[in-house]
């Protein structure tokens, strides 16, 4: 069931331009056969992934080169019409929907890997290039992407950045502001800025490439990325623990850094409500049982006897000293099946809470030892009129990502969660977004996260780079006061 836009959001229509048949016209002339304009095919890419938010956009263009993302980005601006950039619309906060008829502009065809450089580990792709493609290839050469997402079957790179993911890795490899070095991108005037360094060091000037890394389109439009990617760790192991208390999930992982150093590259948490919604709508069995709140902890090496030893031993000590009840290691020839299993469970707890029904979502950030109380404290605020309150996510980075289910969309509901959850974020000095971004859903609470005068130069920037408004509207800034 899709809950509308305006519903909710009292949104008034900016004054664009309507597209009109002679804008069609043009669009076909620079690229034949990629001008999609059947409503039938359109719907998909007018809904978001969680069928929250819906558009009205009759056209998508679908550009094969930044030539022709500039092209029609100068006809546009000239033509006052606005444009929502898409990537592969796996976002969780309505920006990579258009809100009414804004034109799709979508990255599908942009999917070329430009250049890979095996000494240094810098990839030059162009935006639309899905992640698991990019993961896949680099494999091949003996490296991976420095992030790993549940949507990356199917999210774009140029997305990826656009919205600053951050995903399973980023307590290893750091966040796509360090693992970026350069980018292009087309303003919305048309004109295209390239700063496609393949450097890992250049400091010249203010770093322009951060203005665009988690922009969510409203600033330009991504066509290619060069991003520094790791060597494919030799070993890889995973140990999936049961914790009876969040204060022992919090003491595993102190332990976990102590005896793990720098092989340490995920430490996931859930709690038995997830894992009971994963059993159930998706019948995945989960390899530890009987404990309220369960951990996945992976390690990256470049020796699997030494890191199998510093696994076993932290394994070890976690139970005789009781902090975990139960665990268990993924290694040897059950191996490569286990470690599927575990890291599948933990990727598809989203997917099994939209079985469960309408599902609230959010994704903040808290200092590490409060992070679960917000998932209690609204658990007791919604009583019976929620079905589940579930919290789950990557501790080792402090983002915690709370759902809230019920059987349907409810005004009232949302109004016992909003803006309860972002003033108890706020009080904690948290973000009311960790990595999903403000996009359409969230925009007007920034101010919890952010200062009015951070806001105001933010609304200054986009005044700056995207005079007219036409990219992206309506999203990640409140309309300038």
């Amino acid at each position: 069931e899709v809950m509308l836009t305006s519903e909710r959001y009292s949104v008034q229509r900016l004054p664009f331009s309507p597209v009109s048949d002679s804008d069609v016209a043009f669009f076909e002339h620079i690229m034949p056969g990629r001008v999609i304009t059947n409503p039938e095919e359109l719907k998909p890419f007018n809904v978001d992934w969680l069928k929250s938010v819906r558009g009205c956009s009759k056209l998508m263009l679908k550009p094969q080169t930044a030539a022709e993302v500039s092209q029609v980005l100068r006809y546009c601006y000239e033509r006052n019409l606005a444009v929502s950039p898409q990537g592969g619309n796996t976002g969780l906060v309505g920006g990579s929907v258009p809100v009414f008829d804004e034109i799709i502009l979508s990255t599908a065809l942009m999917n070329r890997i430009v250049s890979f450089d095996k000494v240094s580990g810098i990839l030059v792709c162009q935006a639309g290039c899905i992640l698991e493609d990019l993961n896949e290839y680099l494999e091949e050469q003996g490296f991976v992407m420095p992030l790993d997402l549940g949507a990356k079957g199917s999210c774009h790179i140029g997305g990826n950045v656009a919205t600053n993911a951050g995903g399973l890795r980023l307590l290893r490899y750091g966040s796509l502001r360090g693992t970026v070095l350069g980018l292009e991108v087309v303003l919305a005037d048309g004109s295209a800025l390239d700063c496609l360094a393949s450097l890992r060091k250049d400091n010249t000037g203010y770093d322009l490439k951060q203005l665009f890394i988690g922009s969510e389109g409203t600033l330009g439009v991504i066509t290619a990325v060069s991003i520094l990617c790791p060597q494919k760790p030799k070993a890889v192991n995973l140990a999936f623990l049961g914790c009876q208390s969040f204060a022992k999930v919090l003491e595993t992982f102190t332990t976990c850094r102590v005896m793990l150093g720098e092989i340490l590259s995920a430490y996931e948490f859930m709690d038995e409500k997830c894992m009971e919604l994963v059993e159930r709508h998706l019948k995945l069995s989960s390899p530890v049982t009987g404990s309220p709140f369960y951990v996945l902890v992976e390690t990256s090496g470049s020796n699997s006897t030494h890191d199998e030893e510093k696994l076993n031993n932290f394994l070890e000590q976690a139970m005789t000293s009781g902090l975990v009840s139960d665990g268990t290691v993924a290694t040897d020839d059950k191996k490569i099946k286990a470690s599927h299993h575990f890291l599948f469970l933990r990727e598809r707890i989203t997917e099994a809470l939209t079985y469960d029904g309408y599902v609230y979502k959010y994704d903040i950030s808290l200092p590490v030892g409060k992070l679960y109380d917000l998932v209690t404290d609204t658990r007791a605020r919604l009583g019976r009129s929620a079905k589940n309150v579930v919290g789950y996510g990557h501790l080792g980075d402090g983002n915690l990502h709370l759902n809230i289910t019920a059987e349907s969309y409810s005004h009232s509901l949302l109004d016992a969660i909003e803006p309860f959850v972002y003033e108890w974020t706020a009080r904690c000095n948290g973000s009311i977004s960790a990595e999903h971004g403000l996009g359409f859903k969230k925009k007007q609470f920034i101010q919890y996260s952010k200062p009015h005068e951070a806001v105001c130069l933010m609304q200054r920037f986009k005044a700056i780079l995207d005079p007219k408004g036409i990219l992206n509207p309506y999203k990640t800034l409140p309309a300038s006061s």
